[in-house]
């Protein structure tokens, strides 16, 4: 994948405190290092405080307060995980929305871990297949969604993963999903197992 393959292009990382450090940073550099600004938005105006495996992590940055993100100004939204974060944001109405309006629009989205919980939450996996953290599974299968256990799938614009081992794969097929932009509905689902693996 180019270096410069979403030039252009501006990521919403939606994320608030307890947010898995490394599902954070490590995708956000390589949507930098492809070109997009990639810039996270939370519920916190200042910063959030990231969970590193088993503690407290790093302070992160808030680059623009979720109520003044607008979800019409980005191409695509990257949602990282850890139980803590996507449980917050999912008791947030507008965070809800903000992530609903981007399956709306059909623009493309990256999701791994807990964080398909907000998928769940803003109903928009009905119909397709999806992995995330085991834990999950019930919980996306009753949403009507088609739960696969690999380290990345993709369908019609949506990517998922299960966990910080899967992040290489993750990133490849992020990058490839974002550059082609919006996806129509209709389009064939696929998924990806571990030949996605990025090398």
């Amino acid at each position: 994948m180019s270096a410069n393959a979403l030039n252009g292009k501006r990521v919403a990382i939606l994320a608030t405190d307890g947010v898995e450090q490394v599902e954070l940073l490590q995708p956000r550099q390589a949507l930098i290092d492809a070109g997009a600004q990639a810039q996270v938005v939370s519920p916190k105006s200042d910063q959030i405080k990231a969970w590193n495996v088993t503690n407290w992590g790093d302070q992160i940055k808030v680059d623009i307060p979720l109520s003044q993100a607008n979800p019409d100004d980005f191409d695509a939204l990257m949602q990282p995980g850890c139980v803590m974060n996507p449980d917050f944001l999912r008791m947030d109405p507008d965070a809800v929305n903000f992530v609903r309006a981007f399956f709306n629009a059909n623009k493309p989205a990256a999701v791994i871990c807990h964080g398909p919980w907000m998928l769940i939450e803003a109903d928009v996996v009905r119909g397709r297949t999806v992995t995330s953290w085991p834990s999950l599974k019930t919980d996306l299968r009753n949403a009507g969604a088609n739960w696969v256990d690999q380290e990345v799938v993709v369908d019609n614009g949506l990517v998922t993963s299960r966990k910080p081992d899967d992040i290489p794969a993750f990133n490849q097929k992020m990058i490839e999903e974002f550059a082609e932009g919006r996806h129509a509905k209709s389009a064939q689902s696929t998924a990806a197992g571990s030949t996605a693996r990025a090398t």
